[in-house]
């Protein structure tokens, strides 16, 4: 093995942050390179898809990120890794925290996965209110600061960060595995042949994605021809949205199944995906499914999708919360979709292996 490197999270929930940071881990193990993936909290749905080349390390019994702070430092000095990727805005201020306190040499990059401004003005939590000045006052401590796009690292150069401390690094989506997970077989009937097309979301059910915009689109569009939605995720919101679904009539043909551990299976047999989301730090989701060859539609919103789609090139681009734009969009993808080996080849941009390559140019390991 080569010099260590840690990856540091909360727990191993099923977002796109988490997916992130384990196709990192993994990604890093399978190079050879010695691998801790540190978690407050050995749980989530990703936690069985950690690879047995990767050290999994629980800091003590607790379960809470500010009460694990001295477990952290412990883990610090004891192990002293070469380097440490932090993820979550949380994770990343105890993690410089610690190094601070502890003058550890270990290198710090703090990873920024959303668009912080956004998530700041939208949120109803303090917490949520306050992260672009907790991020103003203690990141400048890290030894690197990588966004997960350029619209994030303008972001965090508009919140006060030093714009030489900050990278782009667009998020390793693309594994060797996905392409595999994608031929698997799946066993519902509403993929079965001669099966009216299904258009897909997937993503938390929060208000961030705004999948009320993406249910209106389909009723619009269901007044012109045959279609069905389907929705992967769970959130706070499934309430209102099932709500939604019932008041639009749209009970037989909207269907949310929550969480999948293979999202990639359903993707693949997806007519058209579509992102609707009101903000974003990339959008790993629609890297997912154009990888697996499905065309795509998405809002324009702030930030990712535009480089993604390089600015409409590989898929729709539509404002944000315009359920007329997405529904003829959705329409125009249906009528005319681009070729599958176009959007893969698109997709390459984000794989692992080339994503790798450069955080490798800011890491000091070997």
């Amino acid at each position: 093995m080569t010099s260590s490197l840690a990856v540091f999270i909360p727990s191993l929930d099923g977002g796109g942050a988490e997916r992130v940071m384990l196709n990192l881990a993994d990604g890093f193990a399978a190079q050879g390179v010695k691998v801790s993936l540190v978690l407050v909290k050995a749980e989530g749905p990703y936690l069985s898809q950690v690879s047995s080349k990767v050290e999994l390390v629980t800091l003590g019994s607790r379960q809470k990120l500010l009460l694990s702070f001295p477990d952290l430092i412990n883990y610090l000095r004891r192990e002293q890794p070469v380097a440490m990727l932090c993820g979550q805005e949380d994770a990343n201020i105890v993690a410089l925290w610690a190094k601070q306190l502890m003058k550890v040499s270990t290198q710090m990059v703090a990873i920024v996965h959303n668009h912080l401004s956004r998530d700041a003005q939208t949120s109803t939590l303090l917490k949520r209110q306050l992260t672009p000045h907790l991020v103003r006052w203690f990141y400048p401590w890290a030894d690197k600061i990588v966004a997960v796009s350029q619209g994030v690292a303008e972001d965090l150069v508009e919140i006060g960060l030093p714009k030489d401390k900050i990278q782009a690094i667009y998020n390793p989506v693309v594994t060797p595995e996905l392409h595999d997970r994608a031929r698997e077989p799946i066993s519902h009937p509403w993929f079965a042949p001669d099966q009216p097309p299904v258009i897909m979301g997937a993503g938390r059910l929060e208000n961030q994605k705004d999948f009320p915009t993406l249910i209106r689109a389909v009723a619009k569009l269901r007044q012109q021809r045959p279609v069905r939605l389907m929705i992967l995720g769970e959130g706070t919101k499934r309430p209102e949205l099932e709500a939604l679904i019932r008041e639009l009539d749209l009970i037989d043909s909207v269907v949310m199944p929550g969480f999948v551990s293979n999202p990639y299976a359903y993707m693949a047999r997806a007519t058209v995906f579509v992102l609707s989301s009101i903000w974003e730090g990339f959008g790993n989701v629609l890297v997912e499914a154009i990888a697996v060859g499905t065309p795509v539609v998405s809002t324009n919103c702030k930030s990712g999708p535009a480089e993604i789609l390089e600015n409409g090139k590989y898929g729709k681009l539509v404002a944000v919360g315009d359920v007329m734009g997405m529904a003829e969009a959705i329409a125009q993808t249906l009528d005319c979709p681009p070729a599958p080996t176009e959007l893969q080849r698109r997709a390459e941009r984000f794989s692992t292996a080339k994503v790798l390559a450069e955080y490798r140019q800011i890491l000091q390991i070997t």
